[in-house]
């Protein structure tokens, strides 16, 4: 019986790791025959390898033109405050956790002058999230040719793409599927890409995409 309490114990003590990988653990009623005790050594040993096992590493690069609403979305991704936001003149860097994954989201400023340098950072890129200002109709010519020179670059080449069609929460903003015949999205072949309708602002859609995120790089690595 004190195996068996000290077991319990042990096992108990890695219940929050068990957890964030959607597993539990059935409590044990019968300790016939040391079924128990193999059980729980079993246990362990499964606990040991999911601690041990790192989360995988994703580079994600996030585009846009000015004022789309980046910024607002990377900190929304990482459950930070948006009631300030100032235009990013350089670029942000977060890591946020998510289904396994790290996600090192790049944002990168989105001002005329900028967009030349945005170049520098394509670089082992394994999933481009592309920002829309669904509400901005007048610069939806601009976007989608900045989109269709992005998917033309060579270093992201295959490389999936989740365009979001952000402020959604306005009663001006585009439906996602009126931008996406717009840019003729339908006619994209070399990768695997989806719209998602969103706003960074109240946070709706956004969990949404990543979800279709993380299991476009899943299929990938595969």
């Amino acid at each position: 019986m004190r195996i068996a309490r000290s077991l319990v114990t042990v096992v108990s003590s890695f219940r929050t790791q068990v957890c964030s990988c959607c597993c539990s653990i059935a409590h044990v009623t019968s300790w016939d025959n040391g079924s128990g005790f193999d059980m729980l050594q079993g246990l362990l040993s499964i606990l040991r390898k999911l601690k041990s096992t790192p989360d995988q590493e994703v580079r994600i690069l996030l585009l846009g033109l000015d004022n789309g609403g980046k910024t607002t979305l990377l900190k929304q991704l990482a459950s930070e405050d948006i009631s300030h936001i100032t235009p990013t003149q350089g670029f942000n860097i977060k890591s946020v956790q998510s289904q396994g994954f790290k996600l090192n989201v790049w944002d990168i400023g989105g001002q005329r002058k900028i967009r030349p340098y945005w170049r520098n950072y394509f670089e082992n890129t394994d999933v481009l999230i592309y920002v829309i200002d669904s509400a901005d109709r007048k610069r939806f010519e601009e976007t989608g040719q900045e989109l269709a020179e992005l998917l033309d670059e060579e270093k992201l080449s295959g490389v999936p793409v989740l365009i979001f069609a952000n402020k959604q929460d306005l009663l001006t903003a585009a439906p996602a599927s009126e931008i996406a015949e717009g840019l003729n999205l339908h006619t994209i072949r070399d990768r695997v890409w989806q719209i998602q309708s969103c706003s960074a602002l109240t946070g709706e859609g956004v969990q949404d995409g990543m979800n279709w995120l993380c299991k476009s790089v899943n299929a990938k690595k595969k």
